[in-house]
């Protein structure tokens, strides 16, 4: 006799946005000697989606102060800026 489950029996499915709810993440950007100011801020506009104005404050804070945080969000979010801002070859961090 082969069991069957039951029609209204429901399986819970954990996905990769399930682990993270409620937990804001952050990307840290890192100052390096060799990347210009111009480079930095056209990846960070496309990395995160911000303004030339605020891609341009996040460039000079990284420049002033070694780092800079460059965006908050979910897990999944942070990995995919810090990978774009990484296609240039620049230093990220994610904290939560």
């Amino acid at each position: 006799m082969e069991l069957k489950p039951d029609k209204q029996q429901q399986e819970e499915v954990i996905t990769d946005s399930d682990s993270d709810v409620g937990l804001i993440s952050k990307v840290i950007l890192y100052n390096d000697d060799w990347h210009t100011f111009d480079e930095v801020i056209a990846q960070l506009i496309i990395a995160t989606q911000c303004t030339f104005e605020q891609a341009r404050g996040f460039a000079f804070e990284v420049h002033v102060k070694g780092k800079a945080i460059v965006y908050n969000g979910s897990m999944n979010e942070c990995l995919k800026v810090s990978s774009v801002l990484e296609e240039i070859g620049l230093h990220t961090q994610i904290v939560t």
